[in-house]
């Protein structure tokens, strides 16, 4: 990773993908369920925004993406924060059948570097904001990541989202925590439980739903 922060390691058997960091599987393209629902539910709170602006944290292996993809309108836009060079490499290389071509959709623009650094430098940018940079927030993979789940940081993400926009924030278990911090921040916020598979069986996960009111 960019930052000294571990390595990340791409992982293939058959045509099932799997993304490590260390001995932690961070995501297999057998379980796409709740990166899927992330877009979904997050469409569904500015499906009447005029020319959406979508922020992705996190390329992943593109379910949230493809899914946002599916649902937004020809007019949207969507901007993919990916910190690590390699994910995209792997998106256009070996995972390219995983991805179905949706890097090359007109409305998608990929930027290298720290998602946090995009809603830093934005004011008012953003119809939704989604992070899925991590196993949730506690900065699993990276110690920097803690910063987006702070005070600080999501108060940063209120104020480059639109009125009436949305921080979709994934997690792979419940926080108490975080939801108090979304709160404090100035959001109002809805804490789902969403299964992993798109089969609606295995392991559940969290999304968080915060809204920026006017």
């Amino acid at each position: 990773m960019p930052d000294g922060g571990g390595e990340l390691r791409l992982k293939q058997r058959g045509s099932e993908f799997s993304i490590m960091l260390g001995t932690i599987e961070l995501m297999n393209s057998r379980l796409s369920g709740s990166e899927e629902a992330l877009a979904k539910l997050s469409h569904e709170r500015i499906q009447k925004h005029a020319r959406p602006h979508m922020l992705i944290g996190g390329l992943g292996m593109g379910f949230t993406l493809r899914a946002a993809l599916g649902v937004l309108p020809a007019d949207a836009t969507v901007t993919v924060g990916e910190l690590v060079p390699a994910v995209v490499s792997w998106a256009r290389g070996p995972m390219a059948e995983v991805f179905a071509g949706c890097l090359d959709d007109a409305r998608v623009v990929v930027k290298e570097g720290d998602v946090g650094r995009l809603i830093q430098a934005s004011v008012g940018a953003y119809d939704a904001i989604l992070l899925d940079v991590d196993n949730g927030p506690e900065g699993l993979t990276r110690r920097a990541n803690d910063d987006l789940y702070s005070i600080a940081g999501l108060r940063a993400a209120r104020k480059a989202l639109r009125p009436n926009g949305v921080l979709s924030v994934w997690s792979s278990a419940p926080d108490a925590g975080f939801t108090r911090r979304l709160r404090e921040a100035g959001f109002a916020v809805e804490e789902l439980s969403v299964r992993a598979s798109t089969k609606g069986r295995g392991a559940r996960h969290v999304i968080w739903m915060a809204t920026k009111k006017r």
